[in-house]
């Protein structure tokens, strides 16, 4: 990760898992783990305020297999594509909706 971005995502903890858990699928409506390569919990830095109340700890999770199986079907380079996973949940972070991410990819 470039450190001018790593220094934005201090204190985020950043977990490579198998996949999603059934409260994750339930809380997204998804069927299946595999509908889901990654995902950003916490609190956007933008929606943090600065009274001291604490917020769950920032977490991005990594969900290996899907990633694979997308590597897999896609052929595109395993280390690009965990990349972009990831840089897709750090833009969570940053308060951005999947919406604002799909504009800033196609642009």
């Amino acid at each position: 990760m470039p450190p001018d971005l790593a220094r934005h995502v201090k204190g985020v903890a950043i977990q490579v898992v198998d996949e999603a858990d059934e409260e994750t699928l339930e809380a997204f409506g998804l069927e299946s783990s595999w509908d889901i390569s990654g995902l950003y919990r916490g609190t956007p830095l933008g929606m943090k305020d600065a009274g001291g109340v604490a917020h769950a700890p920032d977490m991005i999770f990594l969900y290996r297999l899907p990633i694979l199986l997308e590597w897999i079907e896609t052929g595109e380079e395993l280390g690009r594509l965990v990349r972009s996973v990831l840089i897709h949940e750090i833009a969570h972070h940053f308060g951005f909706s999947d919406e604002d991410i799909a504009r800033i990819e196609q642009g």
